[in-house]
């Protein structure tokens, strides 16, 4: 017929979840990221020189050092809390994911802090100092520090970032084991097989095909 023209029918279209949406994938990636390199960093620049100096003993100095772990071992025990609480966050839901953020936040914040304060510490090498020279009064010559301490107050401060996206992302984030998780639906059931009636033709040209007698 003239003058009707086809009217496009219009598709349903894909329902987009929260988890799913760009914003959150950004934001897990992200928090990821930051929440392993920061771990990772502390870990790492823990282990480092972080100052040095002289021992007065008889015939001079005796150089000495210390690393983070000799000053304080509070960055790498927030560090390894930190990603154990990186690996709850997938593995909890609603208000416990909430907790384990905020754990994940303050391991940061501590780690960063306790790196920060020990930038400038001395105690590590005078307590080395007393016991080369033998004297418990005596106390480190010529110290200095590196930039090892601030290195890790950075690794600290990104796994503090990474506990505030999951704060504030955390919940249109997936868990890890959502997508083995049941429903609750009964599952439907099978229909069981009609009883087979021998005297059925149908039954009867399968008993010849299997070399039967269907008259026995």
């Amino acid at each position: 017929m003239e003058g009707v023209s086809a009217v496009p029918v219009p598709q349903p279209r894909a329902r987009t979840t929260a988890s799913d949406a760009p914003g959150s994938r950004r934001s897990l990636a992200l928090g990821l990221l930051l929440g392993a390199v920061g771990a990772a960093v502390v870990l790492l620049a823990s282990g480092q020189t972080w100052a040095r100096g002289d021992a007065p003993v008889a015939g001079g100095g005796l150089p000495l050092t210390a690393d983070g772990q000799d000053v304080t071992g509070v960055p790498a025990a927030l560090a390894i809390v930190g990603l154990a609480a990186l690996v709850a966050v997938f593995a909890v839901r609603g208000t416990g994911r909430y907790v384990v953020s905020g754990l994940l936040a303050v391991s940061g914040l501590g780690a960063g802090l306790s790196a920060w304060s020990g930038a400038a510490d001395s105690a590590a090498l005078d307590e080395k100092a007393a016991a080369v020279s033998g004297d418990t009064a005596s106390t480190v010559d010529a110290l200095s520090h590196t930039a090892w301490p601030f290195v890790t107050a950075a690794g600290g401060l990104f796994i503090l970032i990474a506990g505030v996206l999951a704060l504030r992302f955390g919940s249109r984030w997936p868990t890890m084991s959502g997508r083995y998780e049941r429903d609750g639906s009964p599952r439907p059931r099978k229909a069981p097989a009609p009883p087979r009636d021998p005297d059925r033709p149908e039954e009867l040209w399968k008993a010849l095909d299997r070399g039967e007698d269907p008259t026995g």
